[in-house]
């Protein structure tokens, strides 16, 4: 049997998801994911091995979608513009992707699978969120002079932690003025951190 094309991964993975955010992690069984996305049972089988397969792909993808934005966003060469811009780029997934930020923010991934995630799993996660550390590592160093712990950590609360929260409070209906007050709120933290040098 051939693997599916592109479009039939998203239509199972799209199955897969939509499984967990209504019934929890649990409902998502193989049959059920078959059920939900018309894909015969032995096609999820020889695409993703297993059920853990199948959670672990839509899980990385919905990381995936969302790195992607910010990733792009981070790359202004002035580190409170570049924060800001990955404020709004985290903004833009939750409106673009509202059941993927669902996914990331409400179900920890170790309940997701029967098992927990495995050895590849985290060397996986830790390839994927590599680049976004780093480009957290060169916003403190940009704004404070160094990017010690606690000056990642205060870059991290302001580019990371702050649209986390607001995504989590208000998904799927985010407000209007969340693009106004998010964005600015982030700047002016950025911006007292710059001057701050502590």
């Amino acid at each position: 049997m051939a693997p599916p094309r592109k479009h039939d991964t998203d239509v199972i993975l799209d199955a897969a998801r939509a499984l967990v955010l209504a019934d929890g992690p649990r409902a998502a069984s193989v049959a059920a994911i078959a059920e939900a996305s018309g894909a015969p049972v032995g096609t999820l089988y020889h695409r993703f091995g297993n059920r853990n397969g199948v959670l672990t792909a839509a899980w990385l993808r919905a990381l995936e979608r969302f790195q992607g934005g910010v990733l792009t966003a981070a790359g202004d060469p002035d580190p409170v513009e570049a924060g800001v811009a990955m404020v709004r780029a985290a903004l833009a997934f939750g409106r673009e992707f509202p059941d993927d930020a669902r996914l990331l923010l409400n179900v920890r991934f170790r309940d997701l699978l029967d098992g927990g995630p495995d050895d590849d799993f985290r060397a996986r996660l830790a390839t994927m969120n590599a680049p976004l550390i780093e480009h957290l590592r060169r916003l403190a160093t940009d704004l404070f002079g160094r990017a010690g712990k606690r000056e990642i950590d205060a870059v991290s609360r302001v580019v990371v932690d702050l649209p986390y929260a607001t995504l989590r409070r208000h998904a799927p209906g985010l407000p209007d003025w969340l693009d106004i007050d998010l964005p600015e709120a982030a700047r002016t933290l950025l911006a007292s951190y710059r001057t701050s040098g502590t």
